[in-house]
């Protein structure tokens, strides 16, 4: 049987692309599966692509002064009522159990916003890195080096910089053969 591609990087449109064209290649029994896993990546897709759009919303509303006025409003609201309910466990319950959910939901809206930004970022500057013509392109996919490597090659820039300082010139781009990260990898 065929497989179709998974990666997840690759588009939902493309998947489904993918699977139509496949199916006519491929036997009956084959294309009833390509059909069915089609109609399951097909909702997959839509739960996906509907999360980050409200996700993408939510933060922009979320993170507005008005939202911040109204979280105010709400406690001063409870605060006011805390005489009238005798400032009870119930009451301090109430705000509790609030805050505890609306903040154990926001983790999960950050945290979505927060990873694409983070991917949109690095994808810019691999594309800046790949651009430039001197650029050293071993600085691409940074992010998939361990922390040891990381740290040298933090070194290796503070180096540069202190070199460059000594000089009296603006740090070079380049760096010796010896501090090249390709041997760290």
């Amino acid at each position: 049987m065929q497989k179709i591609p998974m990666a997840r990087h690759v588009p939902c449109a493309q998947i489904q692309s993918h699977a139509r064209k496949s199916s006519s290649a491929v036997n009956k029994t084959q294309t009833e599966e390509l059909k069915e896993h089609e109609q399951e990546r097909d909702f997959f897709c839509v739960v996906s692509d509907a999360f980050r759009v409200f996700a993408h919303r939510s933060a922009i509303m979320l993170g507005s002064a008005w939202a911040f006025a109204g979280a105010v409003f709400v406690i001063v609201v409870w605060l006011i009522t805390g005489p009238t309910f005798h400032f009870s466990d119930t009451w301090q319950l109430i705000i509790n159990t609030a805050t505890t959910i609306i903040t154990f939901l926001m983790v999960f809206l950050i945290q979505n916003t927060q990873n694409r930004d983070a991917k949109a970022m690095q994808l810019k500057l691999d594309e800046l890195i790949r651009a430039i013509k001197n650029a050293r392109n071993e600085l691409v996919d940074l992010e998939d080096l361990s922390d040891e490597e990381l740290k040298k090659l933090e070194e290796q820039f503070q180096r540069m910089r202190k070199r460059a300082e000594k000089d009296g010139r603006s740090p070079s781009r380049h760096v010796d053969p010896v501090e090249s990260t390709a041997s760290h990898r």
